[in-house]
C-alpha cells in the first residue's frame, strides 16, 4: 500500500493551504509571493499630442453635430474653429493638421462627406490660421482680417459646392433675391436710380465681409475668455477695445 501522508513539494503547495497563524511562514509567504513594485511611467510628448488631438477632433466634431441637429443660434457658432486653434498652440502645426484630418474623417462617417467638407472649410482652416497667428504673437487686425477672408471663401465655396449637389445655381437665385430687395429700398428712399447688377454683387461681398468681420470678432473675444483659463493666451486685444471691455 501507498503512504496516504504525502509530502507536498514546495511547486505543488497552495497558497491558500500555506496561509496559517504560524509565524514562522512569515517570511517564506514573502519570499514566495513578493509585492509588485509600483512603477511611474512618462508619456512622450509625441502621446501626448496624439491623445490630445484625438480628443478635440472629437470635441470639434461633437460641437458642429450638436449644431445641426439642435439648433442655439450663434452660440455654438463662435466655438467652431477653436479647438484646431487649441491644438496648434499646444502642439504646432502638424498635430492641427492630423486633429482636422481626424475630424474631417469623424464628420464624414457620422454626417457624409458634404457636411464634413463644409466644417473643414471654412472652420477647421480658419483655426488652423488662427493658431499660427496667434503662435506667433500677431496682433488682432492681422488675424481678424485673415480670419474673415478665410469666412468669406468658405461662404462662396459652400453656393459653389451645393450648387453642384443640387443642380442649380444658387448665386443666381441670390442676386435676383437681393436685386429685388434693393429695388424696394431704393423706391422707399426715392431714388430714381436702379442698381446694377455689378453694384448688387459688390453689396454682396460687401455685406459677407461684414458678416465675417463680426464673427472673427466674437471668436477673438471668446478665445481670451477662455485660452486664458487653459493657460494657453493668445494675444493681448488692442489698447481702445480693453477700455471698451474694461479688460486689463
Amino acid at each position: 500500500m501507498t503512504n496516504s501522508n504525502h509530502d507536498f513539494t514546495e511547486d505543488e503547495c497552495n497558497w491558500i493551504d500555506e496561509k496559517n497563524d504560524n509565524p514562522s511562514n512569515d517570511n517564506h509567504q514573502k519570499n514566495y509571493y513578493p509585492s509588485p513594485k509600483l512603477k511611474s511611467y512618462k508619456f512622450k510628448p509625441a502621446t501626448i499630442a496624439l491623445v490630445e488631438s484625438a480628443f478635440l477632433a472629437s470635441t470639434a466634431s461633437l460641437i458642429w453635430l450638436i449644431d445641426y441637429y439642435v439648433r442655439l443660434g450663434p452660440i455654438l457658432k463662435m466655438l467652431f474653429p477653436l479647438p484646431i486653434a487649441l491644438i496648434y498652440l499646444r502642439r504646432g502645426k502638424r498635430a492641427s493638421i492630423i486633429t482636422t484630418i481626424v475630424c474631417g474623417l469623424l464628420l464624414g462617417i457620422l454626417m457624409g462627406p458634404p457636411r464634413s467638407i463644409i466644417y473643414i472649410i471654412p472652420y477647421a482652416l480658419m483655426g488652423i490660421q488662427l493658431g499660427a497667428l496667434w503662435r506667433n504673437g500677431a496682433n488682432w487686425y492681422l488675424s481678424i482680417f485673415m480670419t474673415s477672408v478665410i469666412g468669406c471663401f468658405g461662404f462662396f465655396f459652400r453656393f459653389w459646392l451645393f450648387s453642384i449637389l443640387l443642380g442649380e445655381d444658387l448665386w443666381v437665385y441670390v442676386i435676383s433675391q437681393i436685386t429685388s430687395l434693393a429695388d424696394w429700398i431704393f423706391l422707399k428712399l426715392g431714388i430714381i436710380a436702379e442698381p446694377t447688377p455689378l453694384m448688387i454683387q459688390l453689396l454682396v461681398v460687401a455685406v459677407v465681409l461684414l458678416n465675417n468681420l463680426i464673427y472673427s470678432l466674437t471668436v477673438h473675444l471668446v478665445a481670451l475668455l477662455m485660452f486664458d483659463r487653459l493657460n494657453n493666451s493668445i494675444p493681448r486685444p488692442p489698447e481702445w477695445m480693453k477700455v471698451i471691455l474694461d479688460y486689463e
